[in-house]
């Protein structure tokens, strides 16, 4: 079974989705809460937790990530993600509630510090890997950091249990995701991987799900349920199947 993340993405307090990750480029879906509350009503198990701002060094909405995790973190798994980079943040994150925090940035521009992050919280800590192409793109991906294929051997190296993997021109496209991408990477390692960025129909959901043996096991799904391109219980029964 294929686990299903939806997406929420928070800019100035605010739901929104972005083309290709660029700042303002964004699109205003309203209260984070009650984008959260919705996936939680159709059948979510997790949802993916997003802080735009302290990802591009903005500000931060924190206070509004933290009341998301307090009123539905009993009942659904959230993963955070953005401007993760320090003891500070992650901690934040975790003592939060979160079930799953991802590292992106800082893994590329602080592997050390990933490392023992990794160490201390295992399976909690989950690395983003941004790419374009087989580049990584770093720092609200506005920056370049090096091949995905040897930052991955570090982080093999060091233990790393999963690995979130968004082909950067695709991401907000609904121009399908990277197949390809993914698999190369589920290749690579024996860490669990993550499909970000693309998804625009149930049969791209279906085309993920069959990487599954390869360790491809969850999908996060953004602009395509915003968008309305089908429902999160036709996806959620799609990756059931």
């Amino acid at each position: 079974m294929l686990t299903l993340l939806p997406a929420v993405d928070v800019r100035d307090g605010k739901a929104v989705r972005l083309r290709q990750g660029e700042s303002g480029s964004e699109t205003d879906y309203g209260s984070p809460l009650e984008a959260a509350r919705q996936w939680v009503k159709e059948g979510a198990s997790w949802i993916h937790l997003v802080d735009l701002d302290a990802a591009f060094g903005t500000g931060d909405n924190r206070s509004q990530l933290r009341d998301i995790v307090q009123e539905l973190g009993a009942v659904v798994n959230i993963e955070m993600s953005g401007g993760v980079r320090d003891d500070a943040s992650l901690e934040s994150a975790l003592d939060a509630g979160a079930a799953r925090v991802n590292i992106g940035t800082a893994a590329l521009e602080n592997p050390r510090w990933t490392a023992d992050a990794i160490a201390t919280y295992a399976d909690r800590v989950a690395v983003g890997l941004d790419v374009r192409g087989h580049t990584l793109a770093a720092r609200g991906w506005v920056k370049e950091g090096g091949n995905v294929f040897d930052t991955m051997e570090f982080l093999d190296s060091v233990g790393c249990s999963r690995y979130v993997v968004t082909d950067v021109t695709r991401d907000g496209m609904m121009s399908g995701p990277n197949v390809e991408l993914l698999r190369d990477v589920a290749s690579r390692t024996p860490a669990k991987v993550t499909a970000s960025g693309g998804i625009s129909a149930l049969d791209d959901l279906r085309a993920i799900a069959a990487l599954h043996q390869r360790g491809v096991d969850c999908a996060i799904l953004g602009k395509s349920l915003y968008a309305r391109a089908f429902t999160l219980r036709d996806a959620l029964r799609v990756a059931g199947e």
